[in-house]
């Protein structure tokens, strides 16, 4: 029922997930009503692999996630979340209010053995062709050493689960690469990355994000938010930019005409949605954050990824490592 469009793109986007992925059932959550008129408009009926679970209430975009978890209980994002607690469903994923979100599947869901905090990771592209996975985006503004070691190892299980890379790769994002950098924190943090057991790589800056440098790149919230916002805005003025030049006159649009599928095809590569479905790592479950703006496409991407998390069991290794590294 949430972000900007509600039932008219996330219901589309379940079926397009559907046809695809004839073996995963998916549990519809919202106002019954909304969500039926939806599906039979499109088409398509309940059944086998789909269903709707009724849900009174729905948590407003900009509603303060406390009034959210107190006092609507039977919101879609509370009983979606419920779900997953009774094991009804595998994942959960919302493209509702991201405060709401964390605070309540962190109350219902709780933190797994050794992790203080859940971590919000997404993956950014790469000049390899590849992707980089970076957390924490904004769910921790502050940070201890110890919370910052716990995000590398999430991350690290994530993309071992998700790529099938056996020893990802773990940088610290820093203002410099030499170890005398940064604040007390971020030194103390690479100390016990060190000594975690995982292969990390050392202090990265922001350009090694999309350099590829490392599979995992750690920050706190503050930072990581910053960093994701940024991108985005410089993929927008690129895109912005490169319209204004080609549009400047008859010869420029002529020579932009040629340039099409080059242009189409850069865009593809830099299109957000194509990465869409931010994880919430470390709860004893799957949860998956879309983005409030995910079109039909993007909001279908976030259900893939869910569907990776639970095929790759990424809960139960993150548990299992922080288990190593505590021992």
């Amino acid at each position: 029922m949430g972000g900007d469009h509600g039932p008219h793109v996330t219901v589309r986007a379940a079926l397009d997930f559907r046809r695809e992925h004839a073996d995963v059932g998916l549990v519809l959550v919202g106002k019954r009503d909304a969500l039926e008129a939806q599906i039979a408009k499109l088409g398509a009926a309940t059944g086998t692999g789909l269903r709707v679970q009724h849900a009174a209430e729905v948590v407003a975009m900009d509603e303060a996630p406390v009034q959210a978890m107190r006092y609507k209980k039977d919101s879609s994002m509370r009983v979606a979340i419920n779900l997953v607690k009774t094991g009804e469903a595998h994942a959960c994923v919302s493209a509702g209010n991201t405060g709401a979100l964390m605070a309540i599947s962190r109350f219902v869901l709780k933190t797994l053995p050794d992790i203080d905090r859940p971590a919000i990771a997404t993956v950014l592209p790469n000049m390899r062709g590849g992707y980089t996975y970076v957390l924490d985006l904004g769910a921790n503004v502050d940070c201890t050493p110890a919370q910052l070691m716990q995000f590398g190892v999430m991350g690290a299980m994530l993309v071992a689960a998700v790529e099938h890379k056996e020893r990802p790769s773990v940088g610290l994002l820093n203002i410099g690469v030499e170890d005398i950098k940064g604040n007390d924190t971020v030194k103390e943090a690479a100390e016990l990355l060190r000594a975690s057991g995982l292969n990390f790589h050392g202090n990265v800056e922001g350009d090694d994000i999309y350099k590829g440098t490392v599979d995992v790149v750690v920050c706190d919230g503050f930072v990581g938010n910053s960093v994701l916002k940024a991108s985005e805005g410089v993929a927008n003025m690129i895109v912005a930019f490169l319209r204004q030049e080609f549009s400047r006159n008859p010869w420029r649009k002529l020579s932009g005409l040629i340039a099409l599928p080059v242009l189409k095809a850069l865009r593809a590569r830099m299109d957000p949605g194509r990465y869409n479905g931010a994880s919430l790592l470390g709860l004893k479950g799957v949860v998956i954050k879309s983005h409030g703006s995910a079109d039909r496409y993007a909001f279908a991407q976030a259900l893939r990824r869910a569907a990776d998390e639970v095929r790759s069991d990424v809960v139960r290794r993150i548990g299992e490592r922080m288990a190593r590294v505590r021992a």
